[in-house]
C-alpha cells in the first residue's frame, strides 16, 4: 500500500459494492458511487489512456471543478505510470500554455466546453497535443476535431483494451513503487513563475499516515470536496486522505450551489483556505448586523456570556461551572445550533484552514460559535508541517510540529524543515531546487519564531516582512488578516518601506455588505467605483483601520487609506489562484495611486484596463480619494 493506486485497490478489495467512496450531486440528485465503482471507472480510464498511446512516463494536465472525474483520471494515470497535475479552473488561456509547455503534458483532461475551447485556443502555441478528454458533454456534441475524446469513450476504448491485454492493468498498478513521482504541484507564483514541485508517492502517502494518526481522523467520514486539486491541500485531505481513510467524497453540483449543498450533507471534515473562512465570518457579521435588534440582543448575548467563556473553558482545559453549562446549552438551542445549521456546519467535527494566516479573532469567533476550526501550516513542497491538536489550540499560532518532522529557526528567522514526505525537486530546475536546500533542510521561505509552548508563530514570507524610514520593523500580511475580519473589507494591501515614512494600505471593498449598509442609510450609489469612494463609506473604512490599529505599534499604524476603484483580479495576475496577493506587481501597477498617497495629496485619478475571463478588456477611470487615519 505504498502507492496511491495500490490504496485504491486495496479498499476496492476491503469493500467493494458495500460501501459507498463518493457522492456527486447531479440536476439535483445525489449520486452514490462505490469503491468498486471508483475502481473500476479508474482501470477503464487507465486502460482507455494507454490505447490511445500514454506512455510511463507521460504528463496527463486536468483542469475543472472538483468531480469524481478528476478522481479517476488522477488515479487511472498514475496506475499505468504517468504524472499529473491540475490547472485552476478560472485560468486564462496564456497561463494553461505556460502549464503545458514547462511540463510538456500533451494530454488534457477538461471539464467543458469552456475548458475545452481554451486548449483548443492553443493548438498553435502547442501542436503536438494528443488528446483532449471532457466529462462534461454539454455544449461539445457538434465539435467534430479528432483531438476530442468524452471521457465515456476513453473508458469503452478501456475496456475493449483489456479484453486484448487481460491483466495489464493489475501488472502496471503493482509496478509502481513509493519513490514515483506522482504529481506535479505547481506552486503559487506569488514572487516568480509558478514552479513544479515533484511529489512522489512516499512523500503523499508519509504525510497523511502521519498526520491521520496524530489528528485521529476516522474511518468513512464525510469530506466536502470544495477546494481545487490543483492544490496540494486537496491532493493530501481529498486525494490521499480519502483512500487512507476511505471517506466518502462529497462533490457539490457547482459553485454556484456548494453552500446549499453543504448543509444538505453535514460533512463531518472540511477544509477552506483562509479567505473562503473570512468570508464566512464576514458574511456572519454582516447577516447579524442587519437582522432585527433582538436577534442581534441575542446574538451578542450568547457569544458574551456562552459562546466565548465556553471556548476558553475548552482550550484551559477547565471544568465550566453549573451555570455556564446550563446557559451554554440554552444558547446551543436557541443561537448556535440554528446558525451553524444555515452555514451547513452542524455535523462538522473539523474545519481545516491553511494557505494564509488566518486573524485570531475569526478563529476566536468560530470557536465561540462551537465550529471547530484548526490551522494547518504547510507547502507544497513537503505537505503538513504543523497543525493543531484538539486539546492544545492557540488562535494565534499554527500549532506544533508534526511527529517525525524536524523544524528550527534560522538567524535570519526563516523557517526550515526536513522530513519523510519532503519532495523530489522542482521539475526542469535543479538550480533552484539546490538553492532551496541547505544541507538537508528545506529552505521555506517563510518567517517565524516558536513560542514558550512550542507553537510556531507564522509571521510572513521573509522577503515581505517590511520597515519603514525610521527602522521599524512589520509584517503587512499581520495588519491584512485584521483588516480582513472586517466585513466591510474583502481584501486589502499594505505598504511601507525603507524611504517610506509611514504605512499605509490600499482597501477592496466587500461590494455586497457596503452596498447593503449604505442601502440602509439611503445612499444611493450605482457602481462598485462610486460606491467606494462615498464619503460615509470612507468614513466606515477608517473606523475598521482605526480598531485593527489599536493593536499596533504607534510607529507602524496605518496613517492613510485609499478604497481602490476595482477589486484584486486573478485574472489580471493580481492575485494567485487561491487568492494570495502578488504584492511586487500590486505595487508596480498601482505605483502611481502609492506616490499620490504618499504624496499627501487628497484625491488621484487613476485609469486602468481590466480584464475579463472571456478575454475582453476595458478601461476604467476614477477619482480615487485619499484617506488619513
Amino acid at each position: 500500500m505504498d502507492t496511491l493506486p495500490k490504496m485504491l485497490k486495496g479498499n476496492y478489495q476491503r469493500y467493494g459494492n458495500k460501501r459507498i467512496a463518493m457522492r456527486r450531486k447531479e440536476f439535483g440528485i445525489w449520486t452514490e458511487y462505490t469503491w468498486q465503482d471508483y475502481y473500476e471507472h479508474v482501470k477503464y480510464f487507465g486502460l482507455g489512456l494507454l490505447s490511445l498511446g500514454f506512455s510511463e512516463g507521460d504528463k496527463l494536465a486536468v483542469i475543472g471543478d472538483n468531480d469524481p472525474e478528476w478522481y479517476w483520471a488522477e488515479l487511472g494515470a498514475l496506475a499505468v505510470g504517468g504524472i499529473v497535475f491540475g490547472i485552476y479552473v478560472d485560468s486564462m488561456p496564456p497561463e494553461i500554455e505556460y502549464y503545458l509547455e514547462h511540463s510538456e503534458a500533451r494530454f488534457i483532461v477538461a471539464h467543458d466546453q469552456e475548458q475545452v475551447d481554451k486548449v483548443l485556443q492553443l493548438r498553435e502555441a502547442i501542436p503536438d497535443i494528443k488528446r483532449i478528454i471532457y466529462w462534461e458533454p454539454r455544449g461539445l456534441w457538434d465539435y467534430q476535431d479528432p483531438l476530442i475524446a468524452s471521457f465515456a469513450q476513453v473508458e469503452n476504448a478501456g475496456k475493449k483494451y483489456e479484453s486484448e491485454h487481460p491483466g495489464l492493468f493489475e501488472k502496471n498498478l503493482e509496478k509502481r513503487k513509493s519513490a514515483d513521482v506522482a504529481v506535479l504541484c505547481y506552486t503559487s507564483g506569488t514572487t516568480k513563475q509558478p514552479r513544479g514541485a515533484m511529489l512522489t508517492h512516499r512523500c503523499l502517502v508519509e504525510t497523511v499516515r502521519l498526520w491521520a494518526a496524530e489528528e485521529k481522523a476516522g474511518e468513512h467520514e464525510d469530506y466536502f470536496s470544495y477546494i481545487s486539486p490543483a492544490w496540494a491541500t486537496e491532493q493530501i485531505l481529498g486525494i490521499c486522505m480519502g483512500l487512507e481513510k476511505a471517506w466518502v467524497i462529497n462533490f457539490p453540483e457547482g459553485p454556484e450551489t456548494a453552500q446549499k449543498d453543504l448543509r444538505e450533507i453535514g460533512p463531518r471534515r472540511l477544509f477552506y483556505a483562509a479567505r473562503l473562512w473570512e468570508g464566512v465570518a464576514s458574511m456572519v457579521q454582516a447577516k447579524i448586523a442587519e437582522t432585527t435588534s433582538l436577534k442581534r440582543f441575542f446574538y451578542n448575548l450568547a457569544l458574551k456570556k456562552a459562546g466565548h467563556p465556553m471556548a476558553s473553558c475548552q482550550r484551559e482545559n477547565e471544568r465550566p461551572g453549573i451555570f455556564l453549562k446550563f446557559f451554554h446549552t440554552l444558547m446551543w438551542l436557541l443561537v448556535f445550533r440554528p446558525l451553524q445549521s444555515r452555514l451547513g456546519l452542524s455535523n462538522l467535527r473539523v474545519g481545516y484552514t491553511a494557505g494564509a494566516a488566518v486573524a485570531p479573532a475569526i478563529m476566536e469567533l468560530f470557536h465561540a460559535l462551537g465550529i471547530n476550526i484548526k490551522n494547518i501550516y504547510g507547502f507544497t513542497e513537503m505537505g503538513i508541517a504543523s497543525f493543531h491538536r484538539d486539546e492544545d489550540i492557540k488562535f494565534e499560532s499554527v500549532g506544533r510540529v508534526m511527529s517525525e518532522c524536524d523544524m528550527r529557526i534560522s538567524e535570519s528567522e526563516e523557517i526550515m524543515v526536513r522530513g519523510p514526505s519532503i519532495f523530489a525537486g522542482y521539475y526542469k530546475d535543479e538550480e533552484e531546487t539546490r538553492n532551496r536546500f541547505e544541507n538537508d533542510w528545506y529552505l521555506t521561505g517563510d518567517a517565524g519564531h516558536f513560542d514558550d509552548e512550542g507553537h510556531l508563530i507564522y509571521w510572513d514570507r521573509v522577503s515581505e516582512i517590511s520597515e519603514i524610514a525610521d527602522g521599524s520593523k512589520f509584517s503587512p500580511q499581520f495588519i491584512e488578516v485584521r483588516l480582513r475580519f472586517s466585513p466591510y473589507i474583502t481584501d486589502v494591501m499594505v505598504v511601507g518601506g525603507e524611504k517610506r515614512p509611514f504605512v499605509i494600505a490600499i482597501v477592496d471593498i466587500s461590494y455586497d455588505n457596503v452596498g447593503k449598509w449604505a442601502e440602509a442609510r439611503h445612499i444611493s450609489y450605482t457602481t462598485y467605483a462610486d460606491l467606494s469612494q462615498k464619503p460615509e463609506v470612507c468614513q466606515l473604512i477608517r473606523q475598521e483601520i482605526e480598531q485593527v490599529n489599536r493593536i499596533l505599534p504607534d510607529l507602524v499604524r496605518v496613517k492613510r487609506f485609499i478604497n481602490l476603484h476595482k477589486e484584486f483580479d486573478p485574472d489580471e495576475a493580481e492575485l494567485t489562484r487561491t487568492r494570495k496577493l502578488k504584492r511586487k506587481l500590486l505595487e508596480n501597477r498601482y505605483q502611481e495611486i502609492i506616490e499620490a498617497v504618499y504624496q499627501q495629496r487628497e484625491s488621484h485619478r487613476v485609469r486602468t484596463e481590466v480584464a475579463y475571463r472571456d478575454g475582453m478588456k476595458r478601461i476604467i477611470e476614477a477619482e480615487v480619494f485619499i484617506n488619513k487615519v
